[in-house]
């Protein structure tokens, strides 16, 4: 039996109600959080929204989530074989499921 990861994903976009969906993604040990969410997005969700450009582990900053209640970069945080709870940063407006604004205000599109 193949190991599995559970992310239990906040979903929704800015303005409307937060749902709760749960993915099953394969568990390899040594992945990343991020590494599990784009397997999910190719393979199981293309519209899940996230965040990241990194080449170079924790080079962008742009991967930033809560997993479990923590902040976290997703992709230097361990995938696990439990269920993990993953969610927005609760301190930025949100943009879409874990997608939040991080520019400054001054450097917005209006």
């Amino acid at each position: 039996m193949t190991a599995v990861a559970k992310l239990k994903i906040r979903r929704g976009s800015h303005g409307e109600p937060a749902r709760w969906q749960t993915f099953e993604v394969p568990f390899e040990p040594g992945q990343s959080v991020l590494d599990g969410l784009r397997w999910l997005r190719i393979n199981k969700d293309p519209t899940l929204a996230m965040r990241f450009s990194c080449i170079n582990a924790n080079a962008c900053k742009e991967c930033m989530i809560q997993l479990d209640g923590e902040t976290v970069y997703a992709c230097t945080a361990r995938l696990e074989p439990r269920e993990m709870t993953l969610t927005p940063l609760p301190n930025k407006a949100l943009i879409r499921d874990l997608v939040t604004e991080i520019a400054p205000p001054s450097e917005r599109f209006k």
